[in-house]
C-alpha cells in the first residue's frame, strides 16, 4: 500500500510543477480547516408529497398513516445545506466529495458530489448535499420506532432532538491530477425536537 501511495506521489510531482503542487496542497489544507456547519434542510418530499413549506392539515393524516403503516417504499428526499467558512489566509478548494450521513446512530446514506467549490479567505459558502433514501428500507434493517422519529423530526413534528453525525471525505486537484482525502472530515449537528 505504501509503495502504491509512493508511486502515486512521484507520478503526480512528475507531471505538474512545484507552484501547481504547493496551490493545490494548500487549498486541501484549508480545505481540512475550513469550518462546517449545518444551515438548512430544504426541497423536502415524502412519497411524492412536497413538505419543504411544511405540514399543512390535510397532509398530517397522509403522513402519519405512511410512517406507521407496513408500505414497502416511503422515498424520503432531500437537500442537506452545510456552511463551508474558509478562515484560512489564502482559498480553499474542492473538486468534489464522498459522504456518509448517520442519524441517531442510524447509518441514514452514503453518496458524493461532483461539485467545485473555491472559497476565498475570510469567505463562507453553502454545500449542497442531495439526499434521497428509502425509509421503508431503513424501519426493516433498523428499528421502526427510531426511523420513524428521525422521520418526525424532519417533518419538525418529533418529541426528541436527532444527532446527526456527517463525514465528509472530499476530492481536491493537484495539476489536473482529482486526489481524494485519505481520511474523513466530522460534521456534527443536532435538528427537531421540541
Amino acid at each position: 500500500m505504501k509503495k502504491r501511495i509512493l508511486a502515486l506521489l512521484f507520478v503526480v510531482t512528475t507531471l505538474v510543477s512545484c507552484d501547481t503542487i504547493q496551490q493545490g496542497l494548500s487549498s486541501t489544507y484549508n480545505l481540512i480547516n475550513c469550518e462546517y456547519n449545518y444551515k438548512s434542510i430544504t426541497g423536502l418530499t415524502v412519497s411524492g408529497m412536497n413538505l419543504s413549506n411544511g405540514l399543512s392539515l390535510t397532509s398530517i393524516p397522509k403522513i402519519t398513516s405512511i410512517l406507521s403503516g407496513s408500505a414497502t417504499s416511503i422515498p424520503l428526499n432531500f437537500t442537506l445545506n452545510l456552511d463551508v467558512k474558509n478562515p484560512n489566509e489564502s482559498a480553499a478548494m474542492l473538486n468534489g466529495l464522498q459522504y456518509i450521513i448517520s442519524i441517531d446512530d442510524i447509518q441514514f446514506t452514503t453518496g458524493s458530489v461532483n461539485q467545485t467549490l473555491n472559497i476565498a479567505s475570510g469567505q463562507t459558502q453553502t454545500l449542497p448535499l442531495s439526499i434521497g433514501v428509502d425509509l421503508a428500507t431503513l424501519m426493516k434493517n433498523n428499528s421502526k420506532d427510531a426511523v420513524t422519529e428521525i422521520a418526525k423530526n424532519f417533518l419538525g413534528i418529533g418529541s426528541k432532538k436527532s444527532n446527526v453525525t456527517l463525514q465528509l471525505k472530499p476530492t481536491f486537484k493537484i495539476g489536473n491530477t482529482p486526489i481524494t482525502s485519505p481520511v474523513y472530515i466530522p460534521v456534527s449537528f443536532s435538528f427537531g425536537g421540541k
